[in-house]
């Protein structure tokens, strides 16, 4: 597949799980990838096996992000983290870290790609949202939170994008075989006082018809097709990937 031969990426988070699976999936539709991840290490590791670029960076620092300009034509915004908690107990300082990655981050790399997509016409927006950007569960108030914001972030591109050639959209797994989910597992077990086991089966796909978890994958499948030609009149949507956990 070269449909997005000559075209630049950028993906978040794009040294694990769903970020990595997406700058692969992407070069391999012809994209020059650049891996951006707070870990450089493993951002290199993976621009190097891709043919892309790396960028360390720390997208939790916005005051550095607020003059940016970014030379990209399609932006995954994908990095994110979670915190397991009852709300009563929830530290504001990890409230407002969690909000400050997972949407203001993406505010601003949107805010500084636009230019330059407006410019060529042409601009594709990912943003990696979730299940939990349509429904909610308990212990997880920053991350659904976060999410919901996303989503709202997302249609307000659209509109505005849309004139111009770019679309934005959301796609919104349910649990996918990841680091960030693993570490859930474990938390829920100690919140819910359970086996790791029981937490998959009766917690993460209580909700779910498809009983199994998502692979990066197949996640990073459907956001290469948001970024094809194929995909030039979809925007302003939210896919859902959860097994049947929204038709609920």
């Amino acid at each position: 597949m070269t449909a997005l031969e000559g075209r630049t990426a950028l993906v978040t988070g794009g040294a694990s799980g769903i970020g990595a699976a997406c700058a692969r999936e992407l070069a391999s539709r012809g994209a020059v990838v650049t891996v951006a991840d707070l870990d450089g290490v493993a951002a290199k590791t993976v621009a190097e096996e891709i043919g892309g670029k790396s960028w360390a960076v720390d997208l939790s620092d916005v005051g550095a992000l607020e003059d940016l300009r970014l030379e990209t034509d399609i932006l995954v915004n994908n990095a994110g983290v979670q915190h397991v908690s009852p709300v009563v107990d929830f530290p504001p300082e990890r409230f407002r870290f969690i909000q400050t990655l997972m949407v203001e981050a993406p505010f601003l790399l949107i805010r500084a790609a636009l230019p330059h997509m407006y410019d060529n016409g042409f601009g594709r927006i990912v943003n990696v949202s979730s299940v939990h950007g349509l429904r909610a569960s308990e212990y997880k108030v920053a991350y659904v939170t976060a999410k919901h914001a996303l989503e709202g972030l997302s249609k307000v591109t659209a509109l505005e994008g849309g004139p111009h050639g770019v679309t934005s959209n959301c796609v919104n797994p349910g649990y996918v075989r990841t680091p960030l989910v693993t570490k859930q597992i474990a938390d829920q077990a100690r919140t819910h006082g359970i086996s790791d086991e029981r937490v998959v089966s009766d917690v993460l796909l209580k909700e779910s018809a498809i009983k199994r978890l998502l692979e990066p994958e197949e996640v990073a499948d459907l956001v290469g097709w948001l970024t094809s030609p194929a995909a030039g009149m979809v925007t302003g949507a939210s896919y859902s990937m959860d097994g049947g956990w929204s038709a609920r």
